[in-house]
């Protein structure tokens, strides 16, 4: 099967059809159907809950300081190997080591919406934060399970196609998200609350259907008593990544860290923008889920082909120079927006998806290409961790800088972010090892088989 993947790999180069074909084969539609679930409680989280705290009257400050509740994306390399190494009892032995942790965390999302949707945070904003903790400490374990499941089920050559199926079912939820909001002006916010839950519940009964990766699972069988294994879970994966970096581990992570830096700073206060402009929610809802998911779609396509053509580090470039732009566009939209000004809304919204699409495919490829299979799960969650780290710990404070510089300012400092990210990706492109760049091949990665 590892042959016929890379017979797939190699004439998918040669004509459009068969590239597109590969998208269709089972493992493709179960990552789009993973990042679907991933999606969903980020985005709900991140966006749909500050829009519904502000509407409810909650101020800004408060809001940008609500945000720290995803930290815990940030935090989920600590326990990335619990997510490793424990077994799940009675689901392990039904659906295996990666699944049975996926639908664990996607059944804690699915009690942290339905709390959320029978609380009123005018009366206390304590169960709204516990709710919102729980949903952001089960979204980012369920990250932690399916970014092993996405790397351990294809080989290397086929990282790229898994990050596009990836982003798209990330950005279907992305839609889902903006349905939600729409449901929210046609009911209420309690119902759009549930109806995304039952959406995480369908997901979950789909998981049943999947197939379990088996590639580095001998691995993480460790021998020994209880404390050798700890320390062998915990210790072994970063030793291997530090030591095979060494060095230039610093301006890799440095990279990381900041390369998404705009789009998290200026994304959490975005939703209370749109509300202070008094736009309406069925037609932001409407915007994000119809022209704003097409853009999407298309940027994560636009993504993998540049990355084809030019090489990723090239393509990670043209990602920074797009998000600068669209950036800037919230500012214009903060200076110039009325509330029946639904085409400056749209051109707005287009361009920061079209952005998030294209970076998103490209960023994922870079960060699964540093990542050995064998410590897949607390690698990634490593490296997608410090990816937020300092970006997430500025979001917090996104509503107080809004509320001292003014929207326009604000935004235009989010895109400024862009320059010391573009100036550490010239230095890594031009100066940095093979490994640094993303272009070292892992053995094991290349008999994987993904059926």
């Amino acid at each position: 099967m590892a042959d016929s993947n890379a017979e797939i790999g190699a004439a998918g180069r040669t004509t459009w059809l068969k590239t597109l074909t590969v998208y269709f084969t089972p493992v493709m539609i179960s990552m789009l159907i993973l990042g679907f679930a991933s999606g969903l409680p980020l985005y709900m989280v991140f966006q749909k809950l500050s829009y519904w705290l502000r509407d409810a009257g909650i101020e800004r400050s408060t809001i940008g300081f609500f945000y720290f509740v995803t930290l815990s994306y940030t935090l989920k390399w600590l326990w990335a190997p619990v997510v490793d190494r424990v077994k799940i009892p009675v689901l392990h032995s039904l659906l295996g080591a990666r699944r049975s942790w996926i639908v664990t965390a996607i059944s804690g999302t699915v009690i942290a919406l339905v709390i959320i949707s029978q609380t009123d945070p005018l009366v206390s904003l304590v169960p709204v934060a516990i709710a919102a903790l729980l949903l952001a400490y089960s979204g980012a374990t369920l990250d932690v399970a399916i970014d092993a499941w996405r790397i351990e089920s294809a080989p290397n050559d086929m990282q790229a196609n898994m990050a596009a199926a990836y982003s798209f079912g990330y950005r279907i939820a992305y839609m889902t998200s903006g349905l939600g909001l729409a449901i929210s002006e046609w009911a209420d916010w309690d119902v759009s609350f549930l109806a995304m839950a039952g959406a995480m519940l369908v997901s979950a009964g789909l998981v049943f259907a999947m197939k379990e990766p088996r590639a580095g699972a001998g691995k993480r069988e460790l021998e020994g008593g209880f404390g050798l294994k700890v320390a062998k879970a915990v210790y072994e994966p970063f030793k291997a990544i530090f030591g095979r970096l060494g060095w230039w581990i610093i301006p890799v992570f440095a990279l990381i860290s900041l390369y998404r830096m705009s789009d998290f700073t200026m994304g959490v206060m975005a939703a209370p923008l749109y509300s202070d402009l008094e736009f309406d929610r069925a037609v932001v809802g409407g915007i994000q889920g119809g022209p704003g998911l097409a853009s999407t779609l298309f940027g994560l396509f636009l993504g993998g082909v540049v990355a084809y053509r030019i090489g990723m580090m090239r393509a990670l470039m043209v990602g920074l120079g797009i998000t600068f732009v669209t950036n800037g566009a919230y500012a214009w939209l903060a200076a110039t927006a009325q509330p029946d000004d639904a085409w400056k809304l749209a051109i707005a919204i287009v361009g920061d998806n079209l952005a998030g699409g294209f970076v998103t495919t490209v960023f994922i490829a870079y960060l699964s290409s540093l990542v050995d299979p064998a410590n897949a799960a607390t690698q990634y969650a490593l490296l997608s961790s410090f990816y937020a780290l300092f970006a997430k710990f500025l979001s917090g404070f996104s509503g107080v800088l809004a509320d001292a510089v003014g929207w326009v300012m604000f935004f235009v400092l989010t895109a400024a972010w862009t320059l010391p990210a573009a100036a550490l990706l010239v230095f890594v492109a031009f100066r940095g090892p093979p490994g640094a760049r993303g272009e070292e091949k892992f053995a094991e990665r290349e008999t994987v088989e993904a059926e």
